[in-house]
């Protein structure tokens, strides 16, 4: 397995503006997603945001127009900043949901240059026998099930347009192991051989890596290590870091498995 840090196989720092982008964010409406819109906003690309929170979708529309009126960054001059981003409530783990996230998508902005699969969900701290089932297969039908449903209807949409990057959102515990967090782990171990595999299947002019974020401050790090989580780095902090490596992402980084 390739692993590469941030700056590390990609010389990231001195590759000059990055060209206007529109990026596709899943689970965009707290932690880490919510973070990177905002970042990649403020730096003047247009995003297209899911989550299953309603409520939390209409507070980052302002969000984000707020960071884009701000940004002095190229935008879509043809959009206010109130119209430039769309945000869908959309549920990852329904196969229709995300189609129909994809008709609309495609109907209002086009296919995306970026798509980062960030929606995931972690199990309560519990031995692997003591998890229970339902528990369970929301770990698994979001952090696996959820990505493929993201690649079945966006990957033709790419292809067809001969061009596109997409971010499976991984972690350290899918490339080494911890206790009491089993389901999770198994979910990102399976979204590094996900991309691996899809990598290999994918036509020249796009690419598809696993990224992992990191040990960030959110709630799902909270759930795990309690109060102690707030020792780590927020959202807030990462999210420029994150921004740049991903905008920075090109064909030849198809395959490989990055850390922020």
């Amino acid at each position: 397995m390739t692993t590469t840090s941030l700056g590390g196989a990609m010389n990231i720092v001195n590759r000059g503006s990055v060209p206007h982008r529109t990026v596709l964010i899943t689970g965009v409406s707290r932690g880490l997603g919510k973070a990177l819109a905002l970042e990649m906003a403020k730096r003047g690309h247009t995003i297209i945001g899911c989550s299953r929170s309603q409520d939390k979708l209409n507070s980052l529309q302002a969000d984000l127009s707020s960071a884009s009126s701000s940004s002095s960054a190229q935008a879509d001059s043809n959009s206010s900043s109130s119209e430039r981003h769309i945000l869908m409530n959309v549920d990852v783990r329904s196969n229709s949901s995300v189609e129909e996230l994809a008709r609309a998508v495609v109907e209002k902005k086009g296919v995306p240059d970026i798509i980062v699969n960030n929606a995931g969900t972690i199990n309560r701290n519990n031995r692997l026998w003591e998890v229970p089932v339902e528990e369970f297969d929301a770990v698994i039908d979001t952090n696996i099930k959820g990505i493929a449903n993201m690649l079945r209807h966006f990957i033709p949409l790419m292809v067809e347009s001969k061009q596109g990057i997409i971010v499976n959102i991984s972690s350290g515990w899918g490339r080494s192991a911890a206790a009491q967090v089993a389901p999770y782990c198994a979910s990102k171990w399976a979204v590094e051989g996900l991309t691996r595999s899809v990598a290999k299947e994918l036509p020249s002019g796009m690419a598809i890596v696993a990224l992992n974020p990191g040990v960030i401050n959110t709630d799902m790090l909270a759930s795990c290590f309690g109060n102690s989580a707030a020792l780590y780095q927020t959202p807030e902090s990462w999210a420029p870091k994150a921004a740049t490596m991903v905008l920075n992402l090109t064909t030849a980084d198809n395959g490989a498995s990055l850390t922020v």
